[in-house]
């Protein structure tokens, strides 16, 4: 039986070219500084990002840590929304390993935050708070339904903040599916931010790995955290080398995913009983959400779906998320719109 895996786009497995590549990738002593295809990909990023200069880390999540390490000292708060990946999935390790206290304010349903909200987080200078030292924004917006904040949005936060005396950082572990999905290239996207992490194992379908982007100083402060954390890595251009296809090639079909995602979403609304709560998919992500008329609960049908070899995330209590990703054609599109079809018949 095919499995149809759309849990995540973490789930993508690296292509052949990728594959071939990284049997053959030239290497080195990356702690040194010394492994050729590591600094290749460094500085790929660095460039496509319009940033100085970039670090590869083995996860979008110690990409945000380290981040968050060099903008903020112990005591200091960062500024971020209550739905962000920071806040809800990276274990608490901002707080646990860096001391720094995180100041959530609400999401808003296209995964922006209100500047007024921004404005009302931002601490007094007094001795009983904490210092107001760093936002952070998500782009695209996993928990608001893949959505893209835009150049001039994030340009308005970049401004905002920086008037005020904090730095900006953008978790942009899906930095290129806002390219692909709003015609702006990631580079713009990012000017307005002190620094960026993007993920080259979700849909860019790498094997493992983030790049953090910012200022020669920052990467600076961020080699020395990435290193206390236990992420200095050896000869690791056999992952890099992947990395580098993933930016040079695999930004550039994401709109194909995209499309797919529109027409999941399109079959699956056309299923009595199913509705988009929280709007179409503006990227790769479809977030189903299942009517009260029907009787049987998101987990009990992902189990039914299951037996069909179609894997899907359970993401609230009548909700789905299925992502689309290299690995998902066409067929496999039509394959979970029928089986859906089905199975709620």
């Amino acid at each position: 039986m095919k499995i149809i895996d759309m849990r995540s786009d973490t789930v993508t497995l690296p292509t052949d070219e990728m594959r071939e590549a990284m049997a053959h990738a030239s290497v080195g002593d990356d702690v040194y500084g010394e492994d050729p295809t590591v600094n290749a990909l460094q500085d790929l990023a660095a460039q496509t990002l319009g940033k100085e200069a970039g670090l590869f880390v083995p996860s979008g999540t110690m990409g945000n840590l380290v981040a968050t390490l060099a903008h903020c000292e112990r005591g200091d708060e960062v500024i971020m929304g209550d739905l962000g990946h920071t806040f809800l999935f990276e274990a608490g390790g901002i707080s646990a390993l860096g001391g720094v206290f995180p100041h959530t304010i609400k999401n808003q349903s296209d995964g922006t935050l209100s500047l007024d909200d921004l404005r009302s987080a931002i601490r007094p200078n007094d001795i009983h708070h904490p210092r107001s030292k760093l936002v952070i924004l998500e782009n695209t917006h996993n928990r608001c339904g893949g959505t893209v904040l835009s150049r001039e949005y994030t340009e308005s936060v970049g401004r905002f903040a920086h008037e005020k005396g904090l730095r900006l950082h953008i978790d942009g572990a899906r930095i290129f599916n806002a390219e692909a999905a709003s015609g702006v290239s990631a580079r713009e996207l990012a000017a307005p931010a002190d620094s960026i992490t993007f993920c080259l194992s979700k849909g860019l379908c790498a094997p493992v790995g983030s790049v953090l982007c910012g200022s020669k100083e920052f990467i600076g402060k961020a080699l020395r955290l990435r290193k206390m954390l236990g992420g200095g890595m050896r000869q690791v251009g056999v992952l890099a080398a992947a990395g580098i296809i993933a930016v040079q090639k695999m930004t550039k079909r994401l709109a194909e995913d995209h499309q797919r995602a529109r027409v999941l979403a399109d079959g699956l609304n056309a299923i009595p009983g199913i509705t988009f709560a929280i709007g179409k998919p503006q990227t790769n992500m479809v977030f189903p959400y299942l009517n009260a008329n029907i009787s049987m609960t998101p987990g009990e049908i992902a189990s039914k779906l299951s037996e069909r070899g179609i894997k899907t995330g359970v993401v609230g209590a009548r909700s789905f998320r299925l992502v689309t990703h290299y690995w998902i054609n066409d067929a496999d599109i039509a394959e979970v719109i029928g089986a859906f079809r089905d199975i709620l018949a």
